[in-house]
């Protein structure tokens, strides 16, 4: 079980930092020259005119702490979209990706790249069993691939990142929504550019629920709360900066796209959906006074059974659905929800947002001590090993590497049958710097951290998993939905980027 006093220690083994807090580095080239075709080659061209770890003056320390005062702007929710049709059985959107400016620090307009205007992106509401037709079209001056994080949709409508759309085109993504409740997201996955899109605003959220879900007494409506957590680094003009392998700057902490904000609340119980968007920051959430969390869910979903603790630890692209109940509190209380995980200064990375029980209310909402039944794993078919490692070499830009290959999106890594159970065990072989692992198609179980039962907060389904250097974490999965290539990464963007990234073929 990872408990928080190694999560912390893992980050203070770092010197402080998550990532390799040295200096601004370039992501290593992939094999761009085995992209099948001249229109995906351009597209690659396109997608480094922006890439991570550009030359530019360093503007100095991250400017947000001086520009704002903590807890004096209220929480805002992500906007919810109405489909434009509801024809045939299907809710379809439409959604531009484009340019904008977000009021994130008092005064200052802050550039930042959208899907359709709103910064953190929005919020899509789907049922499972009906289907999601997206329109994405992409008005920026960069190609882009819009994944949807914990979906189960067949290949074109993945999201990989070569299936690029280029600037000035429009899509067509489909959601066939064939799979349980879920907390899941939306993100640009576009190979070298993920990481600077994702980190300058796109990302959105997309909750599926089902009859399971509904017909349970948890909280609902306007006590049901998405945050979406993540750190920033500004310039005195409010600008963000991005600089790639940049944790210790980045000092501003974001919930919904503002710094600190304070959340008014009711004496009662609420559901809080957090997802950690960061593209490299690990989080370890807890109240200020030490007040107990109920863990309902995680990546795919609800647990089995509700999980109470103090604390909650999110790597980059994990999920956790928690209720806190606010009525142990009188009315005019303050608490602060906390992150115990360096790198930064505690009085800014220490703090995330605070919460004020501003009234009483009625609660007609609880906690069932069953949540669902998940379905028994069966036999595995095969077993493989996958190893994460960034390698660093003097005088050369570090390589993220997957089973010591730098990602070719012509190879195909491993190949899986279809409607089969496999058993992946993942390690990280680095000894100082951290990783996750994502999962493209699948949910899996974690059977095992470190040759021991995992907590029970990983106890259900997950499409991401954090691995501290020199951890190890054995999972199972089942593919049975769709055939193809899809890819499996570390889910810290800069890592990824780096060519932290692999492919299966399912068939």
């Amino acid at each position: 079980m990872v408990t928080r006093r190694r999560m912390i220690g893992a980050a203070l083994a770092t010197g402080g930092g998550v990532l390799l807090a040295r200096t601004t580095l370039r992501p290593a080239a992939s094999a761009t020259a085995s992209v099948p075709d001249a229109e995906a080659a351009a597209d690659v061209a396109a997608a480094h005119r922006h890439s991570p770890g550009a030359d530019a003056p360093d503007p100095g320390p991250d400017a947000g702490p001086a520009l704002v005062e903590k807890f004096t702007t209220a929480l805002p929710l992500p906007p919810v979209l109405s489909p434009v049709s509801t024809d045939d059985g299907a809710d379809t959107y439409a959604v531009t990706m484009l340019p904008s400016y977000a009021r994130i620090l008092p005064g200052h307009r802050t550039p930042v790249l959208t899907y359709n205007g709103a910064f953190p992106g929005p919020v899509i509401r789907a049922r499972s069993g009906r289907p999601v037709i997206v329109r994405q079209t992409n008005l920026l001056d960069d190609a882009v691939s819009v994944h949807l994080h914990g979906a189960r949709v067949p290949t074109e409508s993945d999201g990989g990142p070569m299936n690029l759309l280029a600037p000035g085109a429009t899509r067509t993504y489909t959601y066939p929504n064939d799979q349980p409740h879920a907390s899941l997201w939306f993100h640009d996955h576009a190979h070298h550019s993920e990481s600077e899109h994702v980190y300058r605003g796109l990302a959105g959220t997309y909750l599926i629920t089902d009859a399971t879900e509904s017909a349970l007494p948890l909280p609902t409506g306007r006590y049901d709360l998405p945050i979406a957590l993540r750190d920033a680094r500004f310039d005195a003009s409010g600008a963000l900066v991005y600089r790639m392998d940049d944790p210790l700057n980045r000092t501003t902490i974001l919930a919904n796209g503002r710094p600190w904000p304070k959340v008014e609340v009711a004496a009662r119980r609420y559901r809080l959906r957090l997802l950690n968007s960061s593209n490299l920051r690990f989080f370890s959430l807890r109240l200020a006074d030490g007040g107990p969390l109920t863990q309902i869910g995680s990546d795919g979903g609800l647990l089995e059974r509700p999980h109470t603790t103090d604390t909650v630890d999110l790597s980059p692209g994990e999920r956790a659905d928690v209720v806190i109940d606010f009525s142990r509190y009188r009315v005019g209380t303050s608490v602060v929800l906390t992150n115990s995980l360096p790198p930064g200064p505690a009085e800014h990375v220490g703090q995330v947002l605070r919460f004020d029980v501003v009234r009483s209310a009625a609660d007609p909402s609880s906690v069932p001590d069953r949540l669902r039944t998940l379905p028994a794993l069966g036999a595995a078919a095969r077993e493989r090993t996958v190893v994460l490692k960034v390698e660093e070499n003097p005088g050369a830009a570090p390589r993220g590497l997957i089973d010591g290959k730098v990602y070719d999106p012509a190879r195909v890594d491993a190949a899986v049958a279809f409607g089969t159970s496999e058993i992946w065990t993942v390690v990280n072989a680095n000894t100082d710097i951290p990783h996750n692992f994502h999962l493209h198609l699948v949910q899996f179980r974690v059977l095992a951290r470190n040759g021991l039962p995992p907590g029970p907060e990983e106890g259900g389904l997950k499409d991401t998993v954090r691995l501290l250097p020199g951890e190890s974490v054995r999972l199972q999965a089942r593919f049975d939905s769709y055939r193809g290539r899809y890819p499996y990464h570390c889910h810290l963007l800069d890592h990824s980027a780096m060519g932290m990234m692999a492919q299966m073929e399912i068939g």
